[in-house]
């Protein structure tokens, strides 16, 4: 007999992962594929769209065929601030836009200047000025530089609901996409800011439907129920929400690391919004308030540069395990080494100087600098909430032995949690689409948790 089981896409800026789980949320399959960046019209670079939507449906059919597996669901986990605009036959209109793209100053300067003031809108949105990162602000962008093209848009959806749209051909919005840091929706009237119906933007956007959606249908003869996308960063804290009674948050690392605060009760306000906090949102449409920087690109780009430096293979640094003696060392006199290419650059030297005597040495100096930025990140998330003294790490980072120890040491008031599961957003996709509850031991049983205890200061 086939086993049963849930399968979720989970699309991340480099890995683009695939899972099967069983009943209970065991991994039980997997695959990796990584896709070559194409150019956008500008020459910018973006994701290559037919790529991935190619690999989806090959592997999907796939696994479909396989006699090994019973595939109940599937569901969709992406990366945010990307829509896919689609014309009235349901074409890609456009290249998918990377966030990280420049938008015209002047164009910004007259949206703010027509709905500001700037605070009075990201402090109700939950979304400081950033660019192309605020998705809507793409739609904005796209409707007055290149307005013939946007008069041709039916529908834009958020990448995660563009996945499922490729599967179901219904064209939904989804609110965990809607809120992260958007500058669509206005988190005190819970509906889409002003200025989206003033625009006509709302016109484009499709029916809003719960996270939890799902659209049972027959395809390719076998009946599926099919998920509506969730943005990864909110599904990551499914996991976590349901699995633990106390409150934490939640540090999910990779190419963004996101430091997530659910328990906050509060809208932002100016200091947080100055301290770079944003909001997210929980499938129940409470703002998770969150603070982000790009670790995974300044960690890979500084790694490239330690290799060349010290003449080591790229992935030397896997190698590194942390060595109390040579911290101390560093911590004598610390002095900042590193100029960021991805981070901001307040108080570091105008070019990185690598006067270390080994790699291993550098490399500590290089998770010091990176810890005590991502402590920051955390204290701002955090803010005041005395009720919070527990912290999870999971992505990319959670098994770097040098990271996790100097941010426990860093922390010593939070009981840390790391986990050596890289299933990150995906299983919260496959909880999302489930009638199944978790237990008070999910997270010790699925994820591996492992506690840290802060080292001996001598």
């Amino acid at each position: 007999m086939k086993q049963k089981v849930t399968a979720v896409f989970d699309i991340g800026k480099t890995n683009k992962k695939f899972f099967l789980f069983d009943k209970n949320f065991k991994e039980i399959y997997r695959e990796y594929a990584r896709f070559d960046e194409i150019e956008d019209e500008d020459g910018f670079p973006t994701e290559n769209l037919h790529a991935l939507q190619t690999w989806l449906k090959d592997l999907f059919h796939r696994i479909l065929d396989n006699e090994e597996y019973h595939i109940k669901a599937i569901n969709f986990s992406t990366y945010g601030a990307s829509f896919v605009h689609l014309d009235e036959n349901g074409e890609v209109l456009t290249p998918l836009y990377n966030y990280l793209k420049d938008i015209d100053e002047t164009l910004l300067d007259g949206f703010y200047k027509k709905y500001g003031p700037e605070i009075d809108l990201s402090t109700k949105t939950g979304s400081p000025k950033s660019g192309m990162l605020n998705s809507g602000l793409q739609l904005y962008w796209l409707k007055y530089t290149q307005p013939e093209l946007f008069k041709k848009i039916k529908y834009s959806l958020h990448l995660p609901q563009y996945l499922s749209y490729v599967f179901t051909g219904i064209p939904l919005s989804e609110y965990t996409s809607i809120g992260c840091h958007t500058a669509l929706w206005d988190y005190d009237k819970k509906d889409y800011h002003t200025w989206v119906y003033v625009e006509g933007i709302h016109k484009i956007l499709p029916p809003i439907v719960s996270t939890e959606t799902s659209i049972n249908m027959n395809y390719n003869g076998k009946r599926i129920k099919i998920g509506v996308g969730i943005h990864d960063s909110s599904s990551a804290l499914i996991p976590y929400i349901r699995g633990s009674k106390k409150p934490f948050v939640l540090v999910s690392t990779g190419t963004w690391s996101v430091s997530l605060n659910p328990f906050s009760k509060t809208l932002l306000n100016e200091k947080e919004l100055q301290e770079n906090c944003i909001s997210y949102m929980r499938i129940n449409g409470k703002a998770v308030k969150s603070s982000k920087l790009l670790l995974g690109n300044e960690y890979k780009h500084q790694i490239t540069e330690l290799s060349s430096h010290y003449n080591l293979p790229y992935d030397h640094h896997k190698t590194v395990q942390f060595n109390f003696d040579t911290y101390s060392n560093l911590d004598t006199n610390f002095k900042s080494c590193f100029r960021w290419k991805y981070l901001a650059n307040d108080h570091t030297p105008s070019k990185t100087n690598l006067l270390h005597n080994t790699y291993e040495e550098a490399y500590h100096q290089l998770l010091i600098e990176l810890v005590k930025i991502q402590v920051k990140n955390i204290e701002a998330a955090k803010g005041n909430d005395t009720r919070i003294n527990r912290l999870f790490v999971d992505g990319g980072f959670s098994d770097n032995d040098v990271f996790i120890k100097l941010l426990s040491h860093y922390l010593r008031d939070m009981k840390l949690r790391s986990t050596s599961s890289s299933l990150g957003s995906a299983l919260g996709a496959a909880i999302v689409i489930s009638d199944s509850k978790l237990n008070s031991k999910f997270l010790k049983e699925n994820y591996s948790l492992k506690k840290h205890v802060p080292f001996i200061i001598t």
